[in-house]
């Protein structure tokens, strides 16, 4: 039976509202073996608690070794003091890394050859095997790629003197323009040319704020540089909400942050300015241009003020690096009271979890570019893209977008997909997943025609027998009070015996069973299936669902409550119809099942009427057929929704006896 029983869905304990769990936005991580995540950065980000982003470029070309180390470590611990983790980028022998071991930095602050990384740099420093440090711009791209949405460096590059003729325009610049990452910095460098790096940043639709008292824009060493920011936080506070807000629109724009040096600096960061303007002096005599100017004017002011402007350096860099840390943490609370906001029903966030146990999978989805796909060993035209599957995956992640946040029991390979698929479910509560070494996480490929048809699906998923009783078991709390246990028919049938042993023990009620390729003969499986369940959820694909189950006032209960009142009751099929969606529109329909099951749990975890929680699935349905994602990024608990639901004209469903 189990192998016709994909998912099997009970009800564990009492019934709880929605609960956030999570980091707030969905970011993919950049794949394949380019990328290693430091394991306390991992678990930040998984966790939902606030990380911040540090760049290498300053440790690599900013400051000489061994100063450049104990630079780096200072600012690490200068962010875990105020309440974050620290995330150095860097690149170590062709790896991105995320977060650098104590040994790693040292490696990084010693190299004589490390390369200086930004946007253009990547493929080629990569894939030569090099080692370097990433710039603003390349720092920004890697903390945007692993969903860390705030990055602390010292100053940003800008437009430089005269750039209207040399058009010598930083790279960081436009990567504000192109990457949603909020950049804390000391303004740009006055060696710059400032009114026009602020030019260009309002072009490129960057939103620039400064921080504190004054609404000045600073110019690295100095408070004042002439020229006012357009916008002005006072604290924190207000510089999470704006970085929120920024987010929260979805723009392709960062956030730019403008913290004035420390005001015991004042004094000597106008001593400092006045050394720049000799060494720019002294630069245009020599005939030094372009690339060769910083490093000519850095050396120059270490030897004209004595030292000064490094030890203003470090105390700039350690003063952005506090504000930075205090701004992710705000951002992270206010995020966190968002989502509790959003939830009213939400008594805190230790309430019971629903729990999924299932597969994941990396999908490899090939989809024809012409109707017909050609056999015979021939090459087919299309398009082949990486995604994240699993049945067990996809209503896990579905149900979190929805808001309910569920535990995942499930398994993985530490092998070259595993950060990947961590980071891709990082909104997720991943901390029930069992890590296994020497074992291949599992992968499905399939071939779907133009029209989104799967034509061909081959899968080596041999891990997911390691879901196992033993494993579970070890979950058996969470299981008792979790309002909903989901189970992936692909699983064990142990352990699917386990979980239903643990139902009948604490005689509790089961809830919606899905069965597939059951079309045929739908009615005459539920009813010996409503002997033991209390309903049976049979999908029809473009003809939509049938319900199986008994009949409470016309209308048949998904809900555990009414299950000793309907057994009782007469036995009733309900056919609710799909939404309309034409051929043109779908694009894959590898998790419009999943969709629809965790659509329809969310309303019952919402206490929702039967109708209510069919259509929610039915919408929730509907966006991942138009979605090459098997779950859509557009489901969230504002699309799939009551609201939503009354929002629309419905036909209505049809109903018959069964016996």
């Amino acid at each position: 039976m189990h192998k016709m029983i994909r998912k099997i869905t009970l009800s564990l304990g009492r019934q709880v509202s929605s609960m956030a769990h999570g980091a707030t936005q969905v970011r993919r991580l950049l794949h394949g073996g380019y990328v290693r995540i430091h394991p306390s950065v991992q678990e930040a980000l998984v966790e939902g608690r606030p990380v911040v982003a540090l760049e290498s470029t300053i440790i690599t070309h900013g400051m000489a070794y061994p100063l450049n180390l104990s630079m780096a470590r200072e600012v690490e611990e200068i962010v875990r003091a105020n309440g974050a983790v620290p995330a150095t980028v860097g690149i170590l022998r062709g790896q991105i890394h995320v977060g650098l071991t104590d040994e790693e930095l040292e490696f990084l602050a010693s190299s004589k050859n490390a390369v200086k990384v930004s946007r253009r740099d990547f493929p080629f420093v990569l894939s030569q095997g090099l080692s370097g440090g990433t710039t603003v711009s390349g720092t920004m791209i890697v903390a945007h790629k692993a969903g860390i949405p705030v990055f602390v460096t010292g100053g940003i590059g800008g437009v430089h003197r005269h750039g209207e003729n040399t058009l010598d325009v930083s790279a960081d610049l436009t990567e504000l323009g192109r990457t949603p990452v909020a950049v804390v910095s000391a303004g740009a460098k006055s060696i710059l040319d400032i009114g026009r790096t602020l030019e260009y940043l309002e072009t490129q639709g960057v939103c620039v704020a400064a921080f504190g008292e004054s609404r000045e824009f600073p110019a690295f060493f100095s408070r004042q540089s002439g020229f006012q920011a357009p916008y002005h936080v006072q604290d924190e506070e207000e510089a999470a909400k704006l970085i929120d807000s920024a987010l929260g629109l979805g723009l392709s724009s960062g956030v730019l942050i403008a913290v004035p040096c420390p005001q015991e600096r004042a004094a000597q960061g106008q001593a400092i300015e006045e050394a720049i303007q000799q060494a720019l002096s002294q630069a245009r005599s020599k005939g030094i241009t372009g690339k060769d100017v910083t490093p000519f004017l850095l050396q120059k002011l270490t030897e004209l003020t004595d030292g000064k402007s490094l030890d203003s350096n470090l105390a700039l860099i350690q003063n952005n690096a506090r504000v930075g840390s205090c701004i992710a943490v705000a951002l992270s609370k206010l995020q966190k009271a968002r989502r509790k906001r959003s939830q009213p029903g939400q008594k805190d966030m230790t309430a019971p979890q629903p729990v999924v146990i299932g597969g994941i999978n990396v999908d490899f989805i090939a989809k024809a570019q012409n109707p017909e796909i050609l056999g015979g060993g021939q090459t087919n035209a299309g398009r082949v893209r990486q995604t994240f599957g699993g049945v067990g995956r996809n209503l896990a992640d579905c149900l979190s977008r929805l808001g309910q946040a569920p535990l995942l029991l499930s398994a993985v390979g530490k092998d070259e997909h595993l950060e990947s698929v961590l980071h891709y479910c990082h909104h997720m509560d991943m901390s029930g997943v069992l890590q296994l070494e020497g074992e291949s996480t599992a992968t499905y490929c399939a071939v779907i025609s133009s029209a989104g048809e799967l034509s061909l699906g081959l899968g080596d998923m041999d891990i997911h027998q390691q879901i196992t009783e033993q494993y579970v078991s070890q979950f058996k709390e969470n299981l008792c009070q979790a309002p909903l246990v989901c189970i992936d028919g692909n699983v064990p049938l142990s352990t699917i015996q386990y979980v239903c042993q643990l139902a009948r023990e604490h005689q509790l009620a089961e809830l919606p069973s899905r069965l597939e390729d059951v079309v045929q003969a739908a009615v005459a499986l539920a009813c010996p299936l409503l002997a033991h369940l209390q309903c049976v959820v049979v999908t029809l694909g473009a003809h939509g669902v049938l319900l199986c189950g008994r009949s409470l006032g016309g209308s048949i209960s998904l809900h555990p409550g009414a299950h000793k009142q309907a057994a009782a009751a007469r036995l009733c099929a309900a056919h609710y119809p799909a939404i309309p969606i034409s051929r043109e529109e779908i694009v894959n329909v590898s998790g419009a099942g999943d969709s629809l099951m965790a659509g329809i749990l969310a309303g019952v975890l919402a206490k929702h009427d039967t109708g209510t929680c069919v259509r929610m699935g039915l919408l929730a349905a509907s966006l991942s057929l138009r979605s090459y994602e098997p779950i859509s990024p557009e489901i969230s608990t504002s699309s799939v929704s009551q609201e939503q639901v009354k929002s629309r004209s419905w036909p209505e469903a049809k109903v018959w006896k069964m016996d």
